[in-house]
């Protein structure tokens, strides 16, 4: 952690949701006039697409589990690395990810499914932002979650998680349904072993729970609809950002305490949730980060 150079990290798995937080991010930047540094998670892959490919081949021949979740298919020692560097200095590198031919165009040329070049970001950015799947990993040999300020989990039920996933991947990267599926199915190991335990480390939980029948998620027309949701959250230690559960619950219509340190919120209330809760931490980290 650094109070110098602040680090939000969201983690959560594929499908979850974690760009719509992301967004709703953008937004409070936007209003605060934040300069943030944004870090994808898919940057930090071992391989690029055709590599991953062999690797998982490889993998399935020998009856080893293997897939983008997996620690060894991600350079996490270099997350944490520039978490602790930016921390530090707030500078950092950076590189992407290539998703289709279009961003490739846009970013200079290169080509869908591998990366572009590291390159040194300098000084001039308030605070670094990480959407990815490894934000909160801790293990033996890695701490990433050590080095973040304000880390945020998105962790919809599973159901509804594959839901998504699988109306994302049809619509917008041309999968097949069936394809996505098998997917799924590959990366539940390492679902168990990698993405859920991160979940403990985390300050904040945002969990979406929907009120219509998701019993198959396989054969689901669409995604239920944040009207159609309440949404937990969770705040592993409410002291650490001052929470005012009673402002919250007076703010946001509808809401409920279920635990000490939990409130549900009806799932239209989201974008509003996210403003109210983050945007004085924000302010705080920032606040703090410039009084050095």
């Amino acid at each position: 952690m650094s109070k110098m150079h602040p680090v939000i990290a969201i983690t959560g798995s594929s499908g979850a949701g974690t760009t719509t937080v992301k967004h709703a991010f953008e937004h409070i930047f936007f209003r605060l006039q934040v300069r943030p540094l944004v870090l994808e998670g898919d940057s930090f892959h071992r391989y690029d697409r055709v590599a991953m490919a062999e690797q998982i081949n490889k993998a399935n021949q020998e009856g080893r589990h293997f897939s983008h979740f997996s620690l060894g298919a991600n350079l996490l020692d270099e997350l944490a690395n520039t978490f602790k560097q930016y921390g530090e200095t707030g500078t950092a590198k950076r590189r992407y990810y290539v998703h289709s031919d279009a961003e490739g165009a846009e970013l200079g040329g290169y080509k869908s499914g591998t990366f572009t070049p590291w390159e040194e970001i300098p000084k001039g950015t308030d605070l670094l932002f990480y959407e990815g799947l490894h934000g909160g990993v801790r293990t033996d040999t890695v701490d990433v979650a050590r080095y973040t300020d304000l880390l945020i989990g998105v962790v919809p039920i599973v159901n509804l998680e594959w839901i998504q996933k699988i109306h994302r991947d049809t619509a917008e990267r041309g999968y097949k349904a069936e394809d996505v599926t098998e997917v799924i199915l590959r990366r539940m190991f390492d679902y168990v072993k990698v993405i859920t335990p991160q979940f403990t480390h985390t300050d904040i939980n945002f969990q979406r729970v929907p009120t219509v029948d998701t019993s198959n998620p396989f054969i689901s027309r669409d995604i239920p609809t944040a009207d159609e949701s309440f949404v937990i959250i969770r705040f592993r230690d409410p002291r650490k950002f001052d929470i005012d559960f009673k402002y919250l619950l007076a703010m946001l219509h509808g809401s409920f305490m279920s635990r000490y340190n939990t409130i549900v919120i009806p799932g239209g209330k989201t974008g509003l949730a996210i403003e109210i809760i983050f945007r004085p931490i924000v302010e705080k980290l920032i606040a703090d980060s410039r009084s050095f």
